[in-house]
């Protein structure tokens, strides 16, 4: 089993990445400055296997020195949210995560060079598809298609660049993960969160799951959505996300390669929000729904070729919206009464 270094090991998918590592005997260590949740309780804490260091990202020394005995990185900490928080945090957003990525490869640029470190796993986004305008996206796309205009997909893409541009000049070994769409639980009220008005409910700026979930339970009607509902996504749960993770972070055949990880299966906006309706107030009770302006980074299509990681890994994520929503709607009803959403 390897010693495993994951930074970003308090957020939202590196929770399910740390429990994955653990279920499969490796020892991980984690890094994070709980500058978006606060700290946060995890079932996995007191694990003998498992060491938190509250630290940042951006401290390539700390992070050199948290690499010693780890044969591998997952380098996913960054400043990260929902498409308001790309709006509200634009400049940090690039500024942040450009910092933390040029750090983390300093560090194991040297780490790797020492003998130790094999290599890293970054962590990118399906957003630097977001230029694109035929689908599915398939990898090596995002080189055939405009680069995002968001800054948030632009640094995502800038992240495969230092991981392409690392190897290339270091011969540092890579793998790079584009999540698709994340769903599930442990995402909270983010300590920098603006309000935005979403109809008579505030929301904080998080994922569209969790967004329409709270305005459901806090009984809105008729559901505001942002935009006309027919924005399509592949909503992915975490737990299968952090197993595709350690997968490629350990398959032979992942090395230097990039894959997408989601699920094969498309849901219009408006089809969740009937599905997530339906579950709470039940099938009896008309749906009713508003169309609000959408932000100006709200990509209509965002659609992945699963096959590579099928083919290369065998991975599959294979959870339902159903069930991933059957685990998310009494969590966060459970946040909503102890004031964290």
């Amino acid at each position: 089993m390897a010693k495993v270094l994951v930074s970003g090991s308090a957020g939202f998918i590196g929770g399910y990445v740390v429990e994955a590592l653990l279920q499969q005997g490796h020892q991980v260590v984690g890094l994070d400055d709980h500058s978006k949740y606060g700290p946060v309780a995890r079932s996995y804490d007191g694990h003998p296997n498992y060491r938190l260091v509250e630290g940042d990202a951006r401290d390539s020394e700390l992070v050199y020195s948290l690499l010693d005995g780890c044969q591998h990185f997952i380098a996913g900490a960054a400043m990260i949210g929902g498409i308001s928080y790309f709006h509200t945090y634009a400049y940090d957003l690039l500024a942040t995560n450009e910092r933390i990525i040029a750090s983390s490869c300093d560090a194991a640029i040297r780490a790797h060079r020492d003998g130790g470190l094999e290599k890293v796993t970054y962590l990118s986004s399906s957003m630097v598809f977001e230029g694109t305008d035929r689908w599915p996206s398939y990898e090596g796309q995002e080189q055939e298609v405009p680069p995002p205009m968001s800054s948030y997909g632009f640094q995502k893409l800038a992240v495969e660049y230092f991981a392409r541009a690392a190897h290339q000049q270091y011969g540092l070994p890579y793998t790079i993960i584009r999540p698709f769409n994340c769903v599930g639980i442990g995402e909270e009220r983010a300590l920098g969160d603006v309000e935005i008005e979403s109809g008579n409910v505030k929301l904080a700026m998080s994922h569209v799951v969790p967004d329409l979930v709270q305005k459901v339970l806090k009984g809105q009607d008729p559901l505001h959505i942002l935009g006309d509902g027919s924005q399509i996504r592949h909503y992915t749960y975490g737990g299968d996300l952090a197993q595709g993770i350690v997968l490629a972070m350990e398959h032979p055949a992942a090395l230097n390669e990039d894959f997408n990880l989601s699920t094969q299966e498309s849901t219009t906006v408006l089809e969740l929000a009937q599905l997530i309706w339906a579950k709470i107030k039940g099938a009896e009770t008309p749906f009713r729904h508003v169309c609000d302006t959408p932000f100006e980074h709200d990509v209509q299509r965002r659609v992945p070729s699963t096959e590579k990681a099928r083919r290369v890994l065998g991975f599959e994520a294979t959870t339902s919206l159903s069930q991933m929503l059957d685990e998310v709607i009494p969590w966060i009803q459970e946040a909503i009464r102890g004031g964290r959403i």
